[in-house]
């Protein structure tokens, strides 16, 4: 992540990768049934990644969630009143976090890192507020530090985790909290959505183990750095690796900086490393390589970029089924064919 983190410990556990991935990790929400969660209106309860509990008198109507937890539970059929995090882009469209939110039905209570306002939070009367974590301690994604206990303190929160794990996880973590807010979980739509992501995860499988020697370089452009990311933290980039894409790796120095999330380049050594595929941040706080072609000449010159064999990685994913196949499917398709340029 580009934000600051804390330095993490690598628990350094990378399970099987696959449908059976997918398998193992919805099995693992088996407890989640001591959870309380009906829909006649009793009491309410969910056990987080933190370990902790959220609790209500009865299933929660007004929920505040970081732009990208709510954009999953759109996917679900569960609809947020609230959102924080990048959820509008200048020309007032929706972030590519957004999903298919329609932005205009949602309260914004921040737009931007330590953006989150209070007072419209309070007048929301929230029933529960939900984010991502990406680190070990339990820090909620994008809800300001300075303000943390001032927010925490207006209603219960869940903490999903997306550090240190593959996809997979947030996954099922997601589908089953959907599940716990009301949504149908067996649905049509949901069951072929999973389908189709075991789908995907088998065709990124059978690209990477035929194709072995395209690398995958997964970096990030800012006007001074050019981010090159690791594989070891990111739920996208440990299922990748799970699934045996060949992605180039900084050595740990080199990632020792930033946490262990990635190495800084300058714009002089981006051809540090050879890749035959590049995937590049598709945040709105990132530089996207249309702008690259203009601003960085050194840019232009490296072979995968020359070769047109650059996508984008979206780097922090909707958890959604429907949303994450078609990250493994764009990937699978352009390992299939990558022209060996490195």
């Amino acid at each position: 992540m580009s934000h600051s983190l804390r330095k993490p410990s690598r628990r350094g556990i990378l399970a099987a990768g696959g449908a059976l991935g997918l398998t193992a990790a919805l099995a693992a929400c088996g407890d989640e049934k001591k959870d309380g969660g009906s829909k006649d209106g009793g009491a309410w309860a969910f056990k987080d990644d933190r370990g902790k509990t959220a609790e209500t008198d009865s299933t929660p109507k007004n929920i505040v969630a970081f732009t990208g937890v709510a954009a999953a539970l759109y996917d679900y059929g569960v609809e947020v009143k609230g959102v924080f995090g990048p959820t509008k882009t200048k020309d007032g469209k929706p972030d590519v976090q957004a999903g298919d939110m329609d932005i205009s039905k949602v309260t914004i209570l921040g737009n931007a890192w330590d953006q989150f306002n209070i007072e419209k939070y309070v007048g929301l009367r929230p029933d529960v507020l939900i984010s991502t974590m990406f680190d070990d301690k339990g820090t909620l994604w994008y809800v300001p530090e300075a303000s943390k206990d001032k927010i925490l303190k207006l209603a219960p929160s869940v903490g999903i985790s997306v550090y240190d794990r593959q996809m997979t996880e947030p996954l099922a973590r997601l589908l089953a909290l959907a599940g716990r807010l009301g949504a149908d979980v067996k649905a049509d739509k949901v069951v072929k959505a999973k389908k189709r992501f075991e789908a995907a995860a088998e065709r990124l499988r059978k690209a990477a183990k035929s194709r072995p020697e395209i690398k995958v370089l997964v970096g990030s452009a800012s006007a001074d750095i050019f981010y090159v990311s690791g594989s070891n933290l990111s739920a996208d980039l440990e299922y990748f690796k799970a699934l045996g894409v060949n992605i180039v790796e900084p050595p740990a120095k080199a990632l020792k900086e930033s946490g262990g999330w990635f190495e800084n380049l300058s714009w002089e050594n981006v051809d540090k490393y050879k890749a035959d595929v590049i995937m590049m941040d598709n945040r709105t706080s990132a530089l996207q390589p249309a702008a690259l072609a203009e601003q960085k000449p050194t840019w232009e010159k490296l072979p995968a970029v020359k070769a047109g064999q650059v996508i984008p990685r979206v780097t922090e994913p909707i958890y959604s089924y429907a949303k994450c196949a078609p990250i493994l499917e764009d990937l699978a398709e352009a390992i299939e064919k990558a022209k060996k340029v490195s």
